[in-house]
C-alpha cells in the first residue's frame, strides 16, 4: 500500500527552510551593521580616532609667538622699553611619572628647591599637566631633560625684561603667566603684540619622554607680534618721575599723577603715577591698585583748574569779553546754599575774568555760568544745558579718551535737568566740584582750549615697526574741531600767563622769552556717605609752556597732601614749577617770535 504523511509532517521542511532564511537575513543584517559601523569609524571618524589612538605617543604643543618689543624715543633715537627673554617652564604629567621620589630629588638638585614639594606635585591626581617651575634657565632645563625621567618635560616661554627697570611701569603694564598682556600698553595692544602661536608635534615614547625635537615636528610656524613705538620721551619720563616723587615727599603724601602732553598733536610725552611697582616682579605685588595707571583710570573732582575752561566756554559763546567784569560780593545763594570764595579773594568789589582766574573766585565761575544762560544774577536751564554741552561735547568730559591703556575711566558729568538742587550742582561744576575727570582728560581739554580749538585724541603710540625695520607713523587723530574759536585760545593764553606771573614760584619764569600759564585747584574730597570731608583735599595744577603758542600741557594731581595751606598752591604748584623749568631748560621749547 502507498505511504502517506500527515499535513503536520509535510510542513516541517517548509518551516526549516524559513528558519534558515530568517537566520540568513539576521546574519546579513548584523554583518551590514558592522560594515556601516566600520565605515563610520575608519572613514568618517578616521582623524578623530587616529588622534585618540596616538594620544600616548604624539602630543601637540603650542609654540608661543615672539611678542612684539615696545620702544620709545630718547630725544631722536628709538630705544627699547620692553624686551623678551627666553626661559623655560618645567612641567610633569603625573599619570606617567613612576619614580616619584627619585624624580623629585633630581628636580630639587637641578632647581635648588624642596624635594618634598616636588614629590607632592608629581603625585597630583586627575591631571595630565602640572607646572613644576617657571623662568628656568636653559642650563637648568638641559640638566633636567638629560636625566630622561619619565613624564617630565620643558616648554620654552618668552618673558618680558625691562632695560629701564620700573620706569613707566603702570603705563606699560605686564605679561602674565598665561602670556596675556594685562594693564597699560600690554593690555591695550595685546592682540597686536602677541602675534599668532604655532603648533608643535612632539613624538614621544610610551612613557611620555620626547624622542625627537626638530623642525620636522613643527606643524604651524608661529607669527611674531609687531613692535610698537611709543610717543614717550624716555629722558622726560625719568625726570617727570623724579620731580613727582620729590614733590609728593615735600607735600607729605605718597600718591599723585602727572601727564605731559603735546598741545598740538595729543601725543603723551610723559605720564607717571606714584606709588608704582617693578613690572619684572609683578607677582610679588600684594596691592593690585598699584597696577592701574591712575592718570587714566582714577577720575577725581578736579577743583579750580576747571575755571579757565569755564571762562573759555563763556568767551566762546560771546556772552563775555576778556575785560568783562562783575561785582563780587564774595558769596552767592543758590538753591538755598551759599557759595563762597577762599579767604584771599580780596573782599567785595568789581572783578574781571583775569581776577576770577588769579584769585580763584568760585563766585566768578558761577557768574560765568549765569552769563551762559543769559542772566546776570541767577542760573537758568539754558545756562546749565550750554555748560553741559561744553563739558561733554567740546571738552569731552564723561567720555573715555580711547588712549591705548587698559581700564581707562570716563569720569562723570551730572545731567543738567535731573536731580536735586540742579542749579547748585551746576554752579559747583563751574569750579570743578560735582563732576570728575582724570589727569589725562584735563590735559587734553586744556590743549584743545589753548591750541586754537582742536581736540586731538590723546595717544601713546607713535607708530608700528614694519618688517623692514622702518616705522609706520601714526598720524594725530582729530576728535573735534572748533572746540573753541581760535580767538578764544589767543585770549585765554595771556589770562593764564597772568596767573603764573602773580603767583610765587621757587624760580621765576621769563615771560618775555617764553609763555608759561597755569591754574591751581584745591578740591574737597567727597564722603561716600554724603557731602564732603571737612579736612581732606586734593591738589591739582594744569598749565602750559611754549612760545607764541603753547607747546606742552602739564596736568597733575596730588592726592590728600598733609602740607599746611591750600592743596593746589602748596602741594601741586611747586611740582608744576619744577616740571615747567625742566621742559624749558632741556626739551627745546620754541621761544617767542620764532
Amino acid at each position: 500500500m502507498p505511504q502517506y504523511t500527515s499535513g503536520e509532517q509535510a510542513l516541517k521542511p517548509v518551516k526549516s527552510a524559513l528558519r534558515i532564511r530568517l537566520w540568513y537575513v539576521a546574519v546579513m543584517l548584523i554583518f551590514g551593521i558592522f560594515l556601516v559601523r566600520l565605515f563610520y569609524l575608519q572613514i568618517i571618524r578616521h582623524d578623530y580616532y587616529s588622534n585618540v589612538a596616538n594620544i600616548g605617543h604624539i602630543k601637540q604643543y603650542e609654540i608661543p609667538a615672539k611678542r612684539g618689543v615696545i620702544r620709545a624715543y630718547n630725544a631722536d633715537v628709538v630705544v627699547p622699553l620692553v624686551l623678551n627673554q627666553t626661559l623655560y617652564t618645567i612641567y610633569a604629567d603625573p599619570s606617567i611619572v613612576k619614580e616619584h621620589e627619585k624624580s623629585a630629588l633630581m628636580l630639587a638638585s637641578a632647581l635648588k628647591g624642596d624635594a618634598a614639594t616636588y614629590e607632592r606635585q608629581l603625585r597630583t591626581k586627575d591631571t595630565r599637566y602640572v607646572v613644576i617651575a617657571r623662568k628656568v634657565s636653559k642650563e637648568q632645563k638641559n640638566t633636567i631633560l638629560d636625566k630622561k625621567h619619565k613624564g617630565i618635560g620643558a616648554q620654552e616661554q618668552q618673558y618680558r625684561t625691562y632695560p629701564n627697570g620700573a620706569l613707566a611701569a603702570q603705563l606699560l603694564g605686564f605679561v602674565n603667566n598665561d602670556s596675556k598682556g594685562v594693564y597699560g600698553i600690554e593690555q591695550a595692544l595685546n592682540q597686536m603684540l602677541s602675534g599668532k602661536p604655532g603648533k608643535l608635534k612632539a613624538v614621544t615614547d610610551v612613557h611620555g619622554v620626547p624622542l625627537a625635537a626638530n623642525t620636522g615636528n613643527i606643524l604651524i610656524e608661529p607669527v611674531a607680534g609687531q613692535d610698537a613705538v611709543l610717543t614717550i620721551d624716555v629722558s622726560m619720563q625719568k625726570q617727570l618721575e623724579d620731580i613727582l616723587r620729590t614733590g609728593l615727599e615735600q607735600a607729605r603724601t605718597h600718591k599723585g599723577s602727572a601727564v605731559i602732553l603735546d598741545a598740538n598733536t595729543g601725543a603723551v610725552k610723559a605720564m607717571a603715577n606714584l606709588p608704582s611697582y617693578d613690572p619684572a616682579n609683578y607677582s610679588q605685588v600684594d596691592n593690585a591698585d598699584l597696577f592701574t595707571n591712575a592718570s587714566v583710570s582714577e577720575p577725581i573732582e578736579v577743583g579750580s583748574v576747571m575755571k579757565p575752561l569755564t571762562a573759555a566756554a563763556a568767551l566762546d559763546k560771546g556772552v563775555v569779553q576778556p575785560g568783562s567784569s562783575f561785582y563780587n560780593n564774595s558769596r552767592y545763594t543758590v538753591d538755598g546754599y551759599t557759595i563762597t570764595n577762599v579767604e584771599e579773594d580780596g573782599g567785595p568789589g568789581t572783578r574781571d575774568i583775569a581776577d576770577i582766574l588769579n584769585l580763584s573766585l568760585n563766585t566768578g565761575a558761577t557768574w560765568l555760568l549765569m552769563k551762559m544762560g543769559g542772566s546776570n544774577d541767577h542760573i537758568t536751564q539754558e545756562g546749565r544745558e550750554a555748560w553741559h554741552n561744553y563739558m561733554t561735547n567740546h571738552y569731552m568730559f564723561g567720555k573715555a579718551t580711547g588712549i591705548e591703556q587698559g581700564y581707562e575711566a570716563a569720569g562723570s558729568v551730572p545731567d543738567p535737568n535731573k536731580g536735586y538742587a540742579r542749579n547748585l550742582t551746576y554752579a559747583n561744576t563751574s569750579f570743578g566740584q560735582a563732576m570728575t575727570a582724570t589727569t589725562l582728560q584735563m590735559a587734553a581739554a586744556y590743549a584743545a582750549a589753548l591750541n586754537g580749538g582742536t581736540y586731538y585724541k590723546p595717544s601713546l603710540v607713535a607708530g608700528l615697526m614694519a618688517a623692514d625695520g622702518k616705522m609706520i607713523a601714526k598720524a594725530p587723530e582729530v576728535v573735534k574741531a572748533q572746540v573753541v574759536d581760535p580767538s578764544v585760545s589767543d585770549e585765554l593764553q595771556p589770562l593764564m600767563e597772568n596767573v603764573v606771573t602773580k603767583h610765587r614760584f621757587k624760580h621765576k619764569f621769563d615771560q618775555t622769552t617764553y609763555s608759561v600759564g597755569g591754574k591751581t585747584g584745591t578740591a574737597q574730597i567727597a564722603d561716600p556717605n554724603g557731602g564732603y570731608y571737612a579736612d581732606e583735599y586734593n591738589g591739582s595744577y594744569v598749565g602750559f609752556v611754549g612760545g607764541d603758542k603753547p607747546q606742552y600741557v602739564i596736568a597733575l594731581n596730588v592726592i590728600k597732601p598733609k602740607i599746611p595751606g591750600y592743596a593746589g598752591s602748596q602741594a601741586a604748584q611747586p611740582i608744576f614749577g619744577d616740571l615747567a623749568h625742566m621742559l624749558l631748560d632741556k626739551f627745546n621749547v620754541t621761544p617767542r617770535g620764532r
